[in-house]
This record gives structure tokens, C-alpha cells and sequence, in this order.
């Protein structure tokens, strides 16, 4: 039988346990209950497997059996299994049961996915002409779960480093269901945070004059941020920069000694993440100045750049079509805004991203997007996603 074949044999359990992960969705790093889970899913695998000991992590190597000289290539597969802090309102009849979580990203389809690579890999294991590394990563909605279990040596696992590594993100919306999309080269933004406080000094609202008013410089900030980027940077190098918290005051009549506000920034290139670190922190501290007030202004790079390496992209591409037809790849014309912590890895390792339509309304345009308290996932791609990573590792083992 085909690996499309085998998965789609495996797609029920599949299914059970990517909704028994949503029933119980956790935050963060540590896991406990997803990790326990993941470990009850690869139990009787010929793995070696391993967890990690600041975070919840599960690794686990499946060392293969037809390498022609030696040991061989080594491919990493990921899956990432954190939930956000969402109070979900779905409906669906697996809902979150833990208050304020929720598996609103789409991590507990990756997570099952991985799971469904291992065991079709696992049953081929004498086909593998090398190693393959299944990374099940915690911690992906910023706490940066990738750059930890690459400190724990994650990239390393097989004794030897990985040659290319490959992971999957499906998508509630804009794709059709089952329809993989990716692109060479810039995939993904580069994130960074800026936090600003302005510090002036309190008094009564009707006497302005007799204060300094930060929330009046505060907001200047905010809308100067915006005009900014679009004087100071190349259209063609896009910068977002939106701010996402607000805070000042306990009273209407009162003008508080401070102001503070966060903003997320997105960017493409590394020039243009350096410019803006420099320049935001300076129109900040500026414009405090010019107002008789100071302002702390920290940027705090977060992920960089997710870069798909181009050969291993059109091997990617070309896996899908080959593996389920030429209408289930759809070429991304543009990068996504959002970022990703599987960057880290393919800044290390050369390898490549897709995403895998999962819209479960019938209609993908209108569909509530990742992140959202509504959003909901067709589980029926879970044997798909399986299948292409499965794929993915064993071609490009055979590869010289």
C-alpha cells in the first residue's frame, strides 16, 4: 500500500487523539497532560525517545534500516503542541474543557499529524535509507519552545546533525480543506515587541498646564510609529507595526504620572528588523523629550525570519503534487505577517514550511481565522498531513 493508503487507515485514531489533545488544551512551555499523551500515542514504536528537561518537549529518533554506507542522512520532522490563552466558543462537542484555553491554533492537529509520521515511518522503518527525528515542541505562541529544545540539542538527536527538517501549519480559513500551500524563500515574518513608558508627572485634569501629561505624548507615539513606517521604510520591504496595549490613568479627572503601551512589529529582511529597532526607540525617547517628559523605550527581538530554502521547497511542492495531485498545491503569492519559531530551526538546518487548509464551515473566505475564539479545524486532513511528512522524510533520505 501507498503511505496516502496507510494513512488514510489510521486517520480515526488519528482523529481521537488530536480531540482528545483539544479537550485539554495547555499553555506554554510545561504540558504535563499533552506530553503524557503524545508518549501514550508512540508507546511500542522502535523509537528512541527522550523528554526534555526545561520544557515539555518529546523527541524521539526512528533510526532506519537501509542506509547504503554507514548511517546515513538525518530529516527532522516538527510538530508544535501549545494551546492559546482563548476561551473557545465553537461549540463543537470536544471543546476545551479548561477555562481560558484553547487549541485555537490548529497545535493539536500538528501534534496528532506528527504522531500519525512516526507510525507510518515506523512501519517502513527498513526502507529509511537514515535517521528521522520527530520534534513534538511546546511553547510555540511566544515562549520560544524551538530555541529551547535546539539548546537541549534537539537538532543533534540522531548523533549527528540533521540535513533538513520540514514542518506543517493548517489554517482555518483562506485555504480550502486539504489544499497545501508554501512558497521559496520568505515564508514568514521576523517578530519583535517594543514596550515604551512615558513618565510624566500627575496632577488635576482641569489644570493640564500645571502637570505633564504622558497620555497626550503617549498617543502622539502611537500614530508617529505609523506615519514612520510609511516615510522612514521601502514599501517593498514592508514593517508592521501595530500596538496591541494601552494603559494610563485610574480616573477621568486625573492625570497620571505615566503612560504605557506595547506594540508587535513584523519584518522581512534583517536591514529592515535593524532600522526599525533603532528608529522606533529613538521617535519615542524624541518625542518624550520635546514634550518636557523622558520615555523608557525597550525593543525585544523575538523570532527571526522563517526562510524556506528553495530546493528544499520545490522538493515540497513536488511531494505534495506527486502525492496527491497538482490541485492540492497552491503556490502562496506573498509572506505572512505572522511568525513562527520553526525559524530557528531553519536558520540551523536547511529545510521547509507549508501550510494545510483545514476549514471546517465549507467555506474557507469567511471562515474564523487562527486565533480566533470560533475557529474550528477539519480533522479529515490529520491522514494527509501524516502522509506528507511521512513522504517528505522517506524521499529525502534517498537523496544524495
Amino acid at each position: 500500500m501507498s503511505l496516502r493508503a496507510d494513512a488514510h487507515e489510521i486517520q480515526g485514531e488519528l482523529a481521537q487523539l488530536r480531540r482528545a489533545l483539544h479537550r485539554e488544551p495547555e499553555i506554554g512551555l510545561h504540558l504535563p497532560r499533552t506530553q503524557e499523551k503524545v508518549l501514550a500515542a508512540l508507546d511500542g514504536l522502535p523509537l528512541e525517545i527522550s523528554t526534555g528537561t526545561t520544557l515539555s518537549s518529546v523527541t524521539a529518533v526512528l533510526r532506519g534500516g537501509a542506509a547504503p554506507e554507514g548511517p546515513g542522512p538525518v530529516v527532522l520532522l516538527r510538530g508544535d503542541m501549545d494551546a492559546l490563552p482563548v476561551s473557545e466558543r465553537t461549540g463543537v462537542e470536544f471543546s476545551s474543557r479548561i477555562d481560558g484555553a484553547m487549541h485555537a491554533c490548529g497545535h493539536d492537529l500538528h501534534t496528532a499529524g506528527l504522531v500519525g509520521a512516526a507510525r507510518l515511518l515506523a512501519d517502513r522503518r527498513e526502507l529509511l535509507a537514515g535517521d528521522v527525528v520527530f520534534m513534538f515542541q511546546p511553547g510555540e505562541e511566544g515562549w520560544d519552545g524551538a530555541g529551547h529544545m535546539i539548546e537541549e540539542g534537539v537538532l543533534e538527536a540522531a548523533g549527528r546533525p540533521a540535513d533538513a527538517a520540514y514542518g506543517l501549519h493548517v489554517t482555518s480559513s483562506s485555504y480550502p480543506t486539504g489544499v497545501f500551500t508554501s512558497r521559496p524563500g520568505p515564508l514568514m515574518a521576523a517578530s519583535a515587541g517594543l514596550h515604551v513608558r512615558v513618565l510624566g508627572a500627575g496632577g488635576h485634569g482641569s489644570r493640564p498646564h500645571d502637570a505633564l501629561d504622558p497620555i497626550q505624548t503617549a498617543c502622539e507615539m502611537v500614530t508617529a510609529l505609523q506615519t514612520m513606517v510609511t516615510r522612514r521604510f521601502d514599501v517593498f520591504d514592508p514593517v508592521v507595526i501595530t500596538v496591541g496595549t494601552f494603559h494610563a490613568g485610574t480616573r477621568r479627572n486625573i492625570i497620571p504620572d505615566e503612560a504605557v503601551f506595547e506594540a508587535t512589529i513584523r519584518t522581512f529582511s534583517a536591514q529592515a528588523a535593524e532600522r526599525v529597532a533603532e528608529a522606533a526607540v529613538r521617535l519615542c525617547q524624541d518625542m518624550a523629550t520635546a514634550h518636557g517628559l523622558t520615555a523608557e523605550a525597550d525593543f525585544s527581538p523575538e523570532y527571526p525570519l522563517t526562510v524556506n530554502d528553495t530546493v528544499e521547497h520545490i522538493f515540497l511542492a513536488d511531494t505534495v503534487r506527486e502525492t496527491f495531485g497538482e490541485e492540492y498545491f497552491e503556490p502562496m503569492p506573498d509572506p505572512i505577517t505572522g511568525s513562527e519559531d520553526f525559524s530557528r530551526v531553519l536558520d540551523r538546518v536547511p529545510g521547509a514550511f507549508a501550510f494545510l487548509g483545514a476549514d471546517a464551515t465549507g467555506d474557507p473566505k469567511t471562515a474564523p481565522t487562527n486565533h480566533s475564539p470560533r475557529a474550528t479545524f477539519d480533522d479529515t486532513v490529520l491522514s494527509d498531513a501524516a502522509a506528507l511528512l511521512a513522504n517528505l522524510a522517506e524521499r529525502r533520505l534517498q537523496r544524495p
